[in-house]
């Protein structure tokens, strides 16, 4: 099988489409470039998902939401890759502008407790047992690597960044339940470089930052994110009252997470009442309509403090070392 099967524009928009073979039962389809990341992308991705739940087509068993990318698993007893990249094709058609989308996003409200000791103790973990000399743990945290990498002045400074906007689910992946987030104020954009090799251990809860992406670690593990803060569970792997809802899974793609700051000792308390099913989630059902964000985006202030910062952003991650 050839790696991309076809190319194509949405006609609508001018959208480069990529369709390539993932497998024999797998059709991977990417949209635009890979770089600068664009929001846009991903709220066309869930778009077209959303569109196939709605209007299914025999054969396509499952879609796979991606940063910029949508995985299509196909019977191919029942329809071929050509087939997938028809459908594919008239599906993308049908979505509309981005100003008119609309689409199912809930809103969760997360304590977030910066700089806590079970961070730390992964940084010098790692520092002790793997690379002393990495550039990203030399004091004993994350934090101070990531204030550098964005050229900011201060932690206050980039823990305000954290708490100003809400952060879009773009994607979960990786492993089940790991949320990856991005700013839908492009004011809040950060970037740090990732581990370098990876951590061997991360506390379950802890919030990180790789690239322009923030995560939350549903479970123990390891990992390669700058780790800033921690919060709440995000998964609940036995059931216990008043959790989530019945499925494990805290956080959807396109929810949108806002964060609050709390004391350590706080959140530890937060923490408790979670694994004595005390404790009610802050999720507010909803929709997300695209064109907010089109419209800050747009705004000619918040463009030029967004392109202020980027700039500010570059010219810092030409100082710092690269784990």
């Amino acid at each position: 099988m050839a790696a991309i099967i076809a190319t194509a524009e949405v006609s609508t928009s001018g959208l480069r489409v990529t369709y390539r073979t993932a497998g024999d039962r797998g059709v991977l389809i990417e949209y635009g470039q890979q770089f600068p990341v664009d929001l846009g992308l991903n709220f066309f991705v869930h778009a077209a998902a959303r569109h196939l739940d709605q209007h299914p087509v025999r054969g396509i068993l499952e879609v796979v939401p991606g940063l910029r990318s949508l995985l299509v698993h196909y019977d191919p007893s029942t329809i071929g890759q050509a087939g997938v990249v028809a459908a594919m094709d008239e599906c993308h058609e049908d979505i509309p502008e981005p100003d008119s989308l609309v689409l199912p996003s809930r809103r969760l409200r997360l304590p977030i407790a910066f700089d806590d000791s079970t961070s730390r103790e992964a940084v010098n973990r790692y520092r002790i047992s793997s690379r002393p000399e990495a550039p990203n743990v030399l004091d004993g945290n994350n934090i101070d690597y990531i204030v550098a990498c964005n050229g900011l002045p201060d932690r206050e400074s980039f823990y305000a960044t954290v708490l100003e906007t809400e952060w879009w689910n773009a994607f979960t992946g990786f492993y089940p339940g790991l949320p990856s987030l991005l700013p839908l104020d492009p004011r809040s954009e950060v970037f740090a470089p990732k581990y370098n090799p990876a951590r061997s251990w991360t506390p379950e809860g802890a919030v990180a930052l790789g690239g322009p992406c923030l995560v939350i670690h549903p479970i123990e593990s390891a990992g390669s994110y700058q780790i800033f803060g921690r919060t709440l569970p995000i998964s609940a792997l036995t059931r216990r009252p008043r959790a989530h809802r019945i499925d494990p899974i805290l956080i959807y793609p396109c929810d949108r997470i806002s964060f609050s700051r709390v004391s350590e000792a706080e959140l530890v308390e937060l923490r408790r009442q979670v694994f004595e099913g005390r404790y009610d989630y802050d999720i507010e059902p909803g929709e997300y309509a695209v064109a907010e964000h089109c419209s800050a985006v747009r705004d000619e202030q918040v463009a030029a403090e967004a392109e202020r910062r980027r700039a500010a952003r570059q010219a810092a991650h030409g100082l710092v070392k690269i784990p």
